[in-house]
């Protein structure tokens, strides 16, 4: 599992939400649920890659944290191992996941542009 960030030209910070296909233990279907989506189980399902691993990247608004947990199959939920801290959840004897989207640092997103046909 991994975090990736990068700062958007309209200052909000892209995170990219990684787990490989050791941490996703043969799971079909993987949810990201967290502050970001009034922790709904299942707004957002991360993509499967072809090698097993989840991602997902979402838009998130700058200089907050964000608390999130992965939903397995719909029965299991996993913290991320490599988020940035973690804290204890307030409705169950686990910790959470935090992301923190400061932009101090940040590479910014670089967006290509394409070459004009001629017509």
């Amino acid at each position: 599992m991994a975090l990736s960030k990068v700062l958007t030209s309209d200052g909000k910070v892209e995170v990219t939400f990684n787990v490989s296909a050791e941490a996703a233990q043969g799971a079909e279907k993987i949810n990201i649920a967290g502050d970001f989506n009034s922790w709904s189980s299942t707004d957002n399902a991360l993509k499967k890659g072809k090698d097993g691993s989840f991602s997902i990247t979402l838009k998130l608004e700058a200089n907050k944290e964000y608390q999130f947990r992965y939903l397995l199959d719909g029965t299991k939920w996993e913290n991320d191992w490599k988020a940035d801290k973690y804290i204890p959840a307030p409705y169950s004897n686990a910790d959470n996941s935090v992301v923190v989207t400061n932009t101090e640092g940040l590479k910014k997103k670089t967006v290509r542009k394409t070459a004009k046909k001629a017509e």
